[in-house]
């Protein structure tokens, strides 16, 4: 696109046939088909530049009707500095080096594709593949930026790109540059995860879109990386936790015991105060015994490998019945479940979720015995339990905090604990590709959901227990 305004204006083009030649210049050979450049001049007098000119042809100026000054070189059909364009159209021209593989059986419009990244200022370079076997070889070799591939090959499908590189564990874009494509075709390439499609008559949308899936990439490994630096992170926490309650039991137990030594000791033999004050010593340093504790079970959660195996939910609820038989049979609680599903689960850490549930709807009753029951339900591909008690029940805007490790809704006068319980069903069943939630309004009790997946979740219990208990 020449811009008569400026000085002087670079245009590539492909030239079909000879232009007329003034007097005394050889014509152009027909059968010469090189790319060409031809510069510009807004000199009137066309005598401004002098010509390089291709093989067969002599240095002289081309006159035309309006004055303009033309000349003729031959040269790649690039424009390299952008110079003579105006600063928004120069901004749409900036692209940088581009190593593209394009999957394609004409040369001719492997050419035009990437002619089109070149004038959008791209510096584009790159390999052709025609088979799926050269595809293969040439991403194991190669890095690359974009795959621009064909949709039909005469023995393979260019979308097939995409399931190949999933297969090498490669992330790079794919945009399909077909001649002809359907809207539903088009959608299916897209649902299978190409970046985007051109058709070949609009080549002019191509480098945007190259930019677009480059920037969706770019976006992708910074969320990839930050995800991977949050996960070090919750590592070095979770490290941290475990020394420190580790090492804080020893310290703190022998605080606990003198001080017990301190209160059996001199009871009632000093005055008043100094009998609170022991009191407080001896309370605060078993209660801190008690944190600790709670915090070097919560973090080995983290650090343990999970043994996945069907497990009978009916067998894990009885269990967890029995071991919590003494305060159930002081509260006269009523504890009574459905038919429950066998799941894929760690079936060591299932009944601590349950058991902790059923603790919390014990404790926290109302006035008449609990009545706790247990059931689940099938939705698509999980398992969604229930433990609904009728209890004191949690109002609406305390749903998600009674989840914060340690966080709790009322003073140890009133219920004892650490706030810890549920912390931990919620780190258990997250582990298990589940989540949990509560359902309840304050005074109408609570249902505490949850869910597990039907399948085993992929991906997970790449933690493993390095130092034991």
């Amino acid at each position: 696109m020449a811009n008569i305004g400026d000085s002087q204006v670079a245009a590539s083009s492909r030239v079909g046939h000879p232009p007329s030649s003034p007097r005394g210049e050889k014509r152009r050979d027909p059968t010469d088909w090189r790319p060409t450049t031809a510069t510009l001049s807004t000199d009137p007098t066309a005598s401004g530049l002098p010509a390089e000119c291709g093989p067969g042809q002599e240095p002289g100026p081309l006159q035309t009707s309006s004055g303009l000054g033309v000349t003729a070189r031959a040269a790649l059909a690039t424009d390299q500095s952008g110079a003579s364009r105006g600063p928004s159209e120069r901004r749409d021209k900036v692209g940088g080096k581009l190593r593209v593989l394009v999957v394609e059986d004409e040369p001719a419009d492997v050419e035009l594709v990437l002619r089109a990244l070149r004038q959008a200022g791209f510096e584009a370079s790159g390999d052709v593949a025609q088979t799926a076997e050269e595809f293969t070889d040439l991403v194991r070799r190669n890095s690359y930026d974009v795959i621009l591939a064909d949709y039909k090959l005469p023995n393979w499908n260019g979308m097939e790109s995409v399931e190949a590189l999933r297969r090498e564990g490669l992330d790079v874009p794919v945009i399909v540059v077909s001649g002809s494509l359907g809207e539903l075709t088009a959608v299916e390439c897209i649902k299978q995860g190409a970046a985007d499609y051109v058709l070949k008559d609009h080549l002019a949308r191509l480098p945007e879109s190259v930019r677009r899936a480059m920037q969706e990439k770019r976006l992708r490994e910074e969320h990839k990386q930050g995800q991977e630096a949050l996960a070090r992170s919750n590592q070095d926490l979770e490290q941290f936790a475990y020394v420190a309650s580790h090492d804080l039991q020893e310290p703190l137990r022998m605080v606990a015991t003198y001080t017990q030594l301190l209160a059996e000791r001199y009871r009632g033999k000093l005055d008043d105060d100094a009998d609170k004050y022991i009191h407080y010593a001896v309370d605060g340093a078993l209660r801190m015994q008690t944190l600790v504790q709670d915090l070097l079970a919560f973090s080995r959660l983290g650090r343990q490998g999970t043994d996945l195996q069907s497990t009978d939910c009916n067998v894990v609820v009885e269990t967890a019945v029995k071991n919590l038989q003494t305060a159930v049979h002081e509260s006269g609680a009523q504890v009574t479940h459905d038919h429950l599903p066998a799941v894929v689960t760690d079936g060591a850490q299932l009944p601590q979720v349950f058991q902790n549930l059923i603790g919390n709807a014990i404790k926290f009753r109302g006035s008449d015995p609990p009545a706790i029951r247990i059931s689940a339900s099938k939705k698509g591909r999980e398992w969604v339990f229930a433990v609904a008690d009728n209890g004191i029940g949690i109002a609406p805007e305390h749903a998600e905090i009674i989840f914060v490790i340690f966080k709790r809704l009322h003073t140890r006068a009133e219920y004892p604990g650490s706030g810890i319980g549920l912390a931990i069903c919620k780190r258990i069943i997250e582990r298990q590709g589940g989540k949990i939630w509560v359902e309840s309004q304050r005074g109408q009790g609570a249902t505490f959901k949850f869910t597990l997946p039907v399948a085993a979740p992929r991906g997970k219990y790449a933690h493993t227990d390095e130092h034991g208990a």
